[in-house]
């Protein structure tokens, strides 16, 4: 009975062979650039993680990005800490995570080098919080190598993310930047 079904299934594995069925292709890295600008009055609040994962799906746009909260870098380690500790709470919200759609990806031809303009709608959960955002970047293709740039703003209250400071000197909107080389 057991080889009759290995026989089915070779079968079936042929005839998708065949007809030229294939697994979908994912553009991915574990190295794309999340950086934020929080910078606010006197002092320059910004940091950069360089160990997102980020991966799309060119069939449909679908992107999906990650990130270790703990990873982002600051100029003053002790900023750092207090991104961690008293506004991201990185022990008790460990990840941000984007997911979304690529809504125009139909205009962005893989196989054309070209630097294409993107339009980018999806939700970003970050403290605990999902809020709806829309990001604006390019898609270059470069002699079948791939990147993708972008950016947008949020409020942290959205992600009620507050402190003593926020307004004054960590600004109450943020610009989130996000770079990567997609293999």
């Amino acid at each position: 009975m057991k080889k009759y079904y290995f026989q089915i299934f070779m079968f079936v594995l042929a005839l998708g062979i065949q007809n030229g069925l294939s697994a979908q292709q994912i553009l991915a890295t574990k190295t794309a650039q999340i950086s934020f600008d929080a910078s606010g009055g006197v002092e320059t609040i910004a940091a950069v993680n360089n160990q997102a994962d980020l991966k799309l799906l060119p069939s449909n746009g679908q992107i999906v990005v990650a990130v270790l909260n703990n990873g982002f870098v600051f100029e003053n380690a002790l900023m750092g800490d207090h991104f961690n500790e008293n506004y991201i709470e990185s022990t008790k919200f460990p990840k941000s995570i984007f997911k979304g759609f690529i809504k125009n990806m139909a205009a962005v031809d893989l196989t054309k080098n070209g630097s294409y303009p993107i339009e980018v709608n999806g939700e970003l959960t970050m403290h605990g919080v999902s809020q709806n955002v829309q990001c604006h970047g390019t898609f270059d293709v470069k002699d079948n190598k791939y990147a993708l740039k972008g950016s947008f703003t949020i409020k942290l209250k959205d992600y009620k993310i507050g402190g003593k400071y926020v307004g004054d000197k960590i600004a109450s909107e943020v610009k989130i930047s996000i770079s990567g080389q997609l293999n």
